[in-house]
């Protein structure tokens, strides 16, 4: 299986690695990837800012921008690139948590009720999953968590794609990712959006996939006669 290559389509590319904590910065070296893929430029003419929202970009001297995210959590590190419009990317390690304690402490009293009504033993992945939503949505948004953003309420956590409710053309999804991970990636969009996934090194207990491809292409639901349908072809496993 071979790395990502641009595929001409509106696409959420997503690298994943280990975070060692250690230099060179793993997150750096894959934006270094995502510029030399998307902007087809060398590592030397790459620079990292931040657009008028705060939102990470890279630039190249010809003032080429590309829209990024990054995401750490132990011992992962996720970048998202998208080189038609913003994009928004979260990860977190799956792991105990008091997750009704947390929700009905940070989430609108919907959500700690649905939390509540899930079976137990999936219950902290079940929060983890809108915990991530909520972050990625507030990326794309380029705001965060700030000014509310715990309390935005998210669509039912899955993949493909859902509409964040209340915001027009703002999607999130929870694409597969295995492992004890929970990924979500959120996009501003009105046309179909892929998402390929490349795991660079996998972060996970005794594995160490390098340089292996898993790739999840999902469109947007588009309206067909009055009917919502939505496309999904996997390429590569993990």
């Amino acid at each position: 299986m071979g790395q990502l290559t641009a595929s001409g389509r509106d696409t959420a590319y997503v690298w994943v690695g280990r975070d060692t904590g250690g230099q060179p910065d793993p997150a750096a070296e894959l934006l270094r990837r995502a510029g030399g893929l998307l902007l087809d430029r060398p590592a030397a003419e790459l620079l990292l800012t931040h657009d008028s929202a705060g939102r990470p970009v890279v630039r190249t001297a010809r003032s080429e921008r590309l829209p990024v995210s990054v995401s750490r959590t132990a011992g992962v590190v996720v970048i998202a690139a998208r080189t038609a419009g913003a994009v928004g990317v979260d990860v977190e390690r799956i792991r105990p948590l008091p997750a009704l304690a947390l929700a009905r402490r940070w989430f609108p009293p919907a959500e700690s009720a649905w939390l509540t009504d899930r079976p137990e033993a999936g219950r902290a992945v079940d929060f983890l999953r809108l915990w991530t939503a909520k972050e990625a949505v507030g990326k794309t948004l380029g705001r965060g968590l700030r000014g509310g953003g715990l309390l935005r309420e998210m669509p039912p956590a899955g993949w493909p794609w859902r509409p964040v409710p209340g915001v027009e053309a703002l999607w999130v999804g929870h694409p597969p990712l295995g492992g004890d991970v929970v990924l979500a990636v959120a996009v501003h969009a009105t046309v179909q959006v892929e998402v390929e996934i490349e795991v660079v090194q996998w972060p996970g207990h005794d594995v160490a996939a390098e340089r292996s491809a898993s790739v999840e292409r999902t469109s947007l639901p588009v309206v067909v006669r009055g009917s919502w349908s939505s496309r999904r072809s996997t390429r590569g496993r993990l």
